[in-house]
């Protein structure tokens, strides 16, 4: 249970470095805006599918081929429920702030935080169900989340509901698994470099935005909203799981990627979608702090459970 808590305080700290360079750069006014804005993008077109694809660069198995399925089923599932418990639950007067903490409450940091943390516990075979869930979490983010964020039915179609850096990720990445494609080196290699930028480059786009925030963390949503990122879906996650039978890795790394903190992902959509950025930011930030004493508590439990 110490060791669960030193790794994620670990994790958590190193993340903070990074949103303080993202900080500081803001204040040296190393970028603008526009820029800002460009690499948002780049990250969710460009870095996100790469680090799908190469989480499944593995050779084929049956049996973690079924568990994978099941992971996918629980992943699509829990989400499922947290958009229905968010829309209940979090309600603000401010119809701009409710779009992002019912955003910030759903999404969690399951690609920048739980990955690594994933590897560190439980070896490959966390890495590879925390990537399931990842791919859900794109394919889940580039539909309901884009419609929810913009408001605006426009933005979703069947051609952006299957033609998404999320969904293309999944299907690559399935594909180079289920095959047991090698890939060459002069392809395997550059997505690799790529899926790297995974953590620093959000966590720097979070710390330019921090850098503009107020920290307005003001009213009772914020903080129901918070409560239901890092208390409730976590323990529904984790008693759904145990109920079903599943114990072990598949617990645990599911486990892990819903108690992460808000995804850094709830700013850039922001960003993306011209959205309270400022909140968003705040919002993120205060998430990663809670998650230094929630999340620990949420990883024992559940590798204790065998």
């Amino acid at each position: 249970m110490f060791e669960n808590i030193f790794m994620v305080g670990t994790q958590v700290i190193i993340l903070f470095m990074l949103v303080l360079i993202g900080f500081i750069s803001n204040k040296a006014k190393m970028f603008s805006p526009k820029t800002i804005k460009e690499v948002t993008n780049f990250v969710l077109y460009i870095v996100t599918p790469a680090t799908i694809i190469n989480s499944y660069c593995r050779e084929f198995d049956k049996q973690m081929f079924t568990m994978l399925l099941i992971a996918i089923a629980a992943s699509f599932v829990s989400f499922a429920l947290f958009i229905a418990i968010a829309h209940l639950i979090v309600k603000d007067k401010d119809k701009e702030r409710e779009r992002v903490l019912r955003f910030g409450a759903v999404f969690s940091n399951a690609g920048f935080m739980s990955l690594p943390l994933q590897e560190a516990i439980l070896g490959q075979i966390g890495l590879f169900y925390g990537a399931a869930y990842v791919a859900v979490f794109n394919i889940v983010l580039w539909t309901y989340g884009s419609l929810h964020m913009s408001g605006d039915k426009k933005n979703i179609s069947l051609k952006s509901v299957f033609i998404n850096p999320g969904v293309i990720g999944t299907i690559v990445g399935m594909t180079v698994f289920v095959l047991s494609i090698k890939l060459p080196s002069v392809i395997h290699q550059p997505v690799k470099y790529i899926a790297a930028l995974n953590t620093p480059v959000p966590m720097v786009v979070l710390g330019y935005h921090l850098a503009n925030s107020t920290f307005n963390l003001k009213g009772t949503s914020v903080y129901v909203s918070l409560f239901l990122k890092h208390i409730i879906m976590p323990v529904m996650m984790f008693l759904a799981l145990w109920l079903l039978g599943l114990t072990g890795d598949i617990l645990t790394s599911l486990v892990i990627s819903v108690s992460a903190p808000c995804a850094a992902a709830t700013t850039m959509f922001a960003e993306k979608y011209n959205r309270d950025t400022s909140l968003a930011a705040s919002f993120v930030s205060l998430s990663m702090i809670l998650s230094i004493i929630t999340m620990p508590v949420m990883v024992g439990i559940a590798m204790m459970i065998k």
